[in-house]
């Protein structure tokens, strides 16, 4: 399912191995410490090969010693993947929803984006981050997701598309549902808009 958002940028929700993706860039779940894990992170790394964790302890090394910062991203090649870099970027621990989680997931999505815009990406695709071992409910998590994907795409100078690439059939159904709510919810502000403009 995509969503148009004009001049040529589309905004998907697949079900799929991001792995496989040959986006321009993949974004990594990844875990402070840059140094691999679990999930899609785990998954990235054995499919990419040693180089993305040499990259990924050379940029601890240089420039976050201490780990990278919950909410922010940082790019490495992509090693034996399609693609052409993974976006590595941390997203929040859920701990009931009053610590500034919703925030954090926002700025993971919107910090990933910033660095494929940096890069000059045309093409970039997410797993539904922190939705797994950090807890991370799927209905609200898919909702940010979107809405700042959609939010970050309009105004990419280089980006043209961004996947949101989602693992099972229950997950897709939960990012369909909120993609289908926030394109009817575009549809109507645009025509408050147009009626607007008219008068």
């Amino acid at each position: 399912m995509r969503l148009e958002l004009g001049n040529g940028k589309l905004l998907e929700v697949v079900q799929g191995d991001i792995t496989r993706e040959a986006t321009d860039a993949i974004v990594n779940a990844a875990n402070s410490s840059l140094l691999g894990g679990g999930g899609v992170d785990g998954a990235i790394h054995r499919a990419g090969g040693r180089s993305i964790l040499e990259e990924c302890q050379r940029i601890r090394q240089t420039r976050h010693p201490g780990g990278l910062p919950t909410g922010q991203a940082v790019a490495t090649a992509a090693g034996r993947l399609p693609a052409r870099y993974v976006i590595h970027t941390v997203g929040p621990v859920w701990r009931g929803g009053g610590s500034r989680e919703a925030e954090l997931l926002a700025s993971a999505y919107r910090e990933s984006i910033r660095v494929a815009e940096e890069l000059g990406l045309s093409s970039l695709a997410f797993p539904a981050i922190s939705t797994g071992a950090y807890g991370f409910p799927a209905e609200p998590a898919a909702e940010i997701a979107l809405r700042t994907a959609a939010d970050e795409l309009r105004q990419a100078q280089h980006l043209r598309l961004i996947k949101l690439v989602v693992f099972d059939a229950a997950a897709l159904n939960i990012y369909r549902q909120e993609l289908e709510r926030f394109s009817r919810s575009e549809k109507i502000e645009r025509t408050d808009r147009s009626i607007k403009n008219e008068n």
